[in-house]
């Protein structure tokens, strides 16, 4: 090919994330998303749960392995959701840590083929502050992935701004991962089963995106880089509806909440937000984004281990866009997003 695949939402665990989840599990600890989650995902014996398991904790020769059958050349590792949101705060701060030397100790012996996010805990952000700067600076890792709210609460909360300020002076991005919805959200979802990648982690990751652009995020931190998989949790759809409201909003004012932005939330998603294709390997919804968007901002990822299908990835290597186009796709907006090679 003319480009190699990098892959830039991949997941893996490790052990001591699966122990501490199991723990969480036996002591009925009251989210039910979590719960949804991970009392299907390590508990279940059926074929693809325990799949699923086995491929997550491998960063060694069954990883890469399945790279190769099916042409991926890199994959951006990232620990998987909810990472370390639902633990108490010392746990978080521990396993951010041992997780972040863990990924970086695999890049090391495979620096061709992995490269990683950093895993930090925002039930503290003046350590995950810190641990950004560690693992960014220290451990070679190339930006910070956050899986979901923590405990219900959203990071528009200026109380763990101090994160977005690392982000920004580290000129790394933020990925802006799904989890089980949270506790305000999930019940309708339950009843009827799409409480998880189905639809309702969409639903939630976009409501979370959404507080932090309205909140003044992007206001505050000018250069901060979001990442949203999922061709941007289909907030690219709605984009003349959200700027159309917000103004009607702001001009009636409905809410004290709304304040002013400096720019539109569709200008903040074309110029501080980048979508990847994880999960949806369809033709007509990338080049969608890619036309709203533009095409530097649109990346590809799998979504190994949970969507792990190799039609997928034909089927965007088949994609009717140019050469060049396809290149940035592939491989150059993931080299200049996260500083690759």
């Amino acid at each position: 090919m003319a480009y190699k695949r990098i892959a830039t939402e991949e997941a893996f665990a490790t052990a001591d994330q699966f122990r501490l989840f199991r723990r969480l599990l036996d002591e009925g600890f009251d989210d039910p998303g979590f719960q949804s989650l991970w009392g299907f995902y390590l508990i279940s014996e059926a074929e693809r749960p325990k799949k699923i398991r086995e491929q997550l904790l491998d960063l060694d020769a069954r990883r890469i392995a399945d790279m190769n059958a099916t042409g991926i050349d890199v994959q951006i590792l990232s620990l998987t959701s909810p990472g370390v949101n639902p633990l108490d705060a010392d746990a978080a701060r521990a396993l951010s840590v041992s997780a972040n030397d863990e990924v970086a100790a695999a890049i090391a012996r495979h620096p061709t083929r992995f490269a990683g996010l950093a895993a930090f805990a925002p039930q503290d952000p003046a350590h995950a502050a810190k641990e950004l700067e560690r693992a960014v600076n220290r451990l070679g890792l190339k930006g910070a992935i956050f899986n979901g709210h923590v405990r219900d609460e959203y990071l528009d909360d200026p109380k763990f701004w101090a994160i977005f300020e690392a982000c920004e002076a580290l000129d790394v991005p933020i990925y802006l991962h799904p989890t089980g919805p949270s506790r305000g959200l999930i019940q309708p979802m339950l009843e009827r089963g799409l409480d998880g990648a189905i639809f309702g982690f969409g639903v939630d990751t976009a409501l979370h995106a959404l507080r932090l652009i309205v909140a003044g995020v992007f206001d505050r931190f000018p250069k901060l880089k979001l990442v949203l998989g999922h061709l941007g949790e289909a907030l690219p759809f709605w984009l003349f509806r959200l700027d159309y409201m917000h103004r009607a909003g702001l001009a009636a004012k409905r809410y004290d909440s709304i304040k002013p932005l400096k720019r539109t939330i569709s200008d903040y998603m074309r110029e501080n937000v980048y979508v990847t294709t994880s999960g949806m390997a369809w033709a007509p919804a990338i080049q969608f984004c890619q036309q709203v968007l533009g095409v530097d901002r649109v990346l590809y990822a799998m979504d190994y281990p949970y969507q792990f299908v190799a039609e997928e990835v034909t089927a965007q290597d088949a994609l009717a866009i140019s050469p060049e186009d396809k290149r940035k796709f592939f491989q150059g907006n993931a080299e200049r997003l996260f500083k690759l090679g």
